[in-house]
């Protein structure tokens, strides 16, 4: 079982990455927020520098519905290095998708494989696919694949949901499993809840096939999610001292990259809506951190959080 970090956007930055990587590990392939512009501005830059992936395995993601955007945004993450990139079909942001991006442009089916037509045609590098299965109705599913079997995929990472489902409902497995027979030959992962070793354990029940899934919001919330998924993948165990390792070096290279407290603040509390998963009893905490102003109040609320409370028993089958 090969293991995917999923990318989310202002979340999964190369600062994060790292420091997961350097204190958990057990991802076989990393995948930057989306790169919206083929003027790429100084933070998604900071995503692809070589130096900010060390050791990590790392696909770029792009999120446009222009062909000519695409291939100009390509050729210039292949001065980096890179060989692959991953277009974004899966976001199912309204922001987003009013746009016909991101999972938006599955409702143009048409248009998209002109699209496809072109960056598969011209792309210097190859092109890995995370798409949805819809707008509003699972039916549109088959005709959504017919398009993704006239190219070839270096990866088609599947969310079995449909982009007016958000993050909602449970997953419709069987269009994984639909997927996996329409594309043989063609690497496929599965994205989409893996929360649990019962998570993965009904996903391979549904699908046996299954041999790669991408993780976002199950990690998050539990940094030793993929240990307990394949007991071979991570030797590291999540104490306090190493959660509390982990945080300061997050903390402290957004301190760095970051003009100001306010913005560096702005990010740990976004990463805490899901840290506070990995500890018992920890609310009243949280709720000073989300106050803290400035590096010195939040710097004692945090303390005061690990040395209070305990790390969350993370050896359930209940969903974090």
């Amino acid at each position: 079982m090969k293991f995917y970090l999923a990318p989310m956007e202002g979340i999964t930055t190369y600062i994060y990455r790292t420091a997961y990587n350097r204190y958990f590990g057990g991802i076989d392939k990393y995948f930057t927020p989306f790169i919206a512009s083929k003027k790429i501005n100084r933070r998604e830059l900071n995503e692809i520098l070589p130096e900010h992936n060390q050791g990590l395995s790392v696909v770029p993601q792009i999120l446009t519905n222009r062909a000519e955007e695409f291939l100009q945004i390509t050729r210039k993450i292949a001065e980096y290095g890179y060989d692959t990139v991953n277009l974004n079909l899966g976001c199912p942001s309204g922001t987003v998708t009013a746009r016909k991006r991101g999972a938006g442009f599955l409702s143009v089916p048409d248009e998209l494989d002109r699209f496809l037509y072109e960056i598969y045609a011209q792309s210097p590098l190859h092109i890995s696919i995370k798409t949805r299965i819809g707008i509003a109705s699972v039916d549109e599913w088959e005709a959504i694949l017919a398009i993704y079997q006239k190219y070839p995929l270096a990866e088609l990472i599947v969310h079995p949901r449909l982009q007016k489902e958000l993050y909602k409902l449970t997953p419709h497995k069987e269009a994984f499993a639909s997927a996996l027979a329409a594309l043989p030959g063609i690497p496929l992962c599965y994205n989409g809840d893996i929360t649990s070793p019962k998570s993965l354990s009904m996903l391979l029940d549904a699908v046996p096939q299954t041999d790669c899934v991408m993780i976002g919001r199950g990690i998050l919330r539990n940094p030793v999610l993929v240990s307990q998924l394949d007991e071979h993948k991570i030797i590291n165990s999540c104490s306090k001292d190493t959660f509390k390792t982990f945080h300061d070096e997050i903390f402290e290279g957004y301190a760095v990259q970051m003009s100001g407290e306010t913005p560096t603040l702005f990010k740990m509390k976004d990463l805490w809506t899901y840290f506070i998963e990995s500890f018992e009893g920890a609310e009243k905490h949280l709720k000073k951190i989300r106050k803290a102003s400035t590096y010195s109040e939040y710097k004692i609320a945090v303390n005061s959080l690990f040395r209070d409370c305990s790390i969350a028993n993370y050896h359930t089958d209940t969903p974090v």
